[in-house]
């Protein structure tokens, strides 16, 4: 059965892609994937052999465009479109699952043109653009923050080594795929204070922030555990007893699979501030703490030492739910049988 995922760009959106794949081989069928030359399409998909085959197209962005780059971008879009629409009908496809960014819209806006089944999965608690204006034509969007709740496509990993934890004896900094400047920023500026509490630090910085952070850390004489990007980040996750990080959904619904108590600083230039709305739908559940800018970098102090741990590492074992990828890939098999 032919079925094509299509999206990327970031971290977020390629993991989504990744659980979906890796459901899809669990049932002996290697799905077609569309993504971009842009973003971090290729990086994680060239050398994949779980897909049947890859394209990279020369898509990119439309919404931080202006004037001519705007309409060029659409037309772009558009025949990038016609392509994907004579990819389907060489290839036969039965279905298109989109899991947004930039990426997706040749091959999703090719699925409505060419009359084929499209699911979407919404990854944040904001529908994202192109979400928006493609649900209407969809047979089925999932969503984790909205009823009907469906479980996010997680891997399995996140589950296998989640564990409840009691004492914080080690904090991991997680600025998602890119890195965060503003993470990395207050890290080393409560670095010193854990390690005089004898807390170890593990530290995601991002590419472009690497080196700088290394060289703070060894002014600082602290042995951090740094590194730049790993997509083994469960083994890091594993390791930790509290994290601060992003509130990017993919990293989000990680994090709570794996039971790690967090407090969230959602980045504030995200669409329709989606990071704060994700955040926001695990504090209201006292499953997560908010980063308050309006205060400052103490208050994540203030939670290490003060705030039971446990109780919101035992929440989340309440809320998240397993199989979330097998979920959403057995109810589309089963309505294009």
């Amino acid at each position: 059965m032919n079925i094509v995922i299509t999206g990327g760009g970031t971290g977020g959106h390629l993991s989504i892609v990744k659980a979906l794949k890796e459901e899809f081989n669990k049932k002996n069928i290697k799905p077609i994937y569309i993504g971009s030359t842009h973003g971090q399409d290729i990086d994680w998909f060239e050398n994949d052999d779980g897909f049947s085959q890859k394209y990279f197209l020369e898509s990119s962005g439309v919404v931080n465009k202006k004037g001519i780059k705007k309409i060029k971008s659409l037309f772009n879009i558009l025949n990038l479109s016609m392509k994907c629409k004579k990819i389907f009908q060489e290839k036969d496809i039965k279905a298109i699952i989109s899991v947004g960014g930039y990426s997706a819209a040749p091959a999703s806006f090719a699925a409505t043109f060419s009359n084929r089944a499209l699911f979407i999965h919404e990854q944040n608690a904001v529908y994202g653009r192109l979400n928006k204006i493609l649900s209407p034509f969809s047979k089925r969007v999932f969503c984790s923050f909205l009823p009907p709740y469906d479980p996010y496509p997680v891997s399995d990993i996140f589950f296998d080594t989640k564990r409840v934890r009691e004492n914080i004896k080690t904090v991991i900094f997680l600025g998602g795929s890119q890195g965060a400047k503003e993470i990395n920023d207050i890290a080393l500026k409560i670095a010193p204070k854990l390690h005089e509490r004898g807390i170890n630090i593990i530290h995601q910085t991002g590419k472009k922030d690497f080196v700088r952070v290394k060289k703070e850390y060894e002014k600082l004489k602290i042995d951090a555990d740094i590194f730049d990007f790993d997509k083994n980040i469960f083994q890091k996750m594993q390791k930790a007893d509290f994290a601060v990080a992003r509130a990017g959904a993919s990293t989000l619904w990680e994090l709570a699979s794996n039971l790690l108590p967090t407090i969230f600083i959602p980045y504030p230039y995200a669409a329709n501030n989606h990071q704060f709305f994700n955040a926001k739908f695990l504090e209201k559940q006292n499953c997560a703490f908010l980063y308050d800018r309006d205060k400052d970098y103490s208050q994540i102090l203030d939670v290490i030492e003060k705030q039971d741990i446990s109780k919101i590492s035992k929440n989340l074992e309440k809320i998240v739910k397993k199989d979330g990828a097998k979920k959403i890939v057995e109810e589309i098999l089963d309505s294009i049988k």
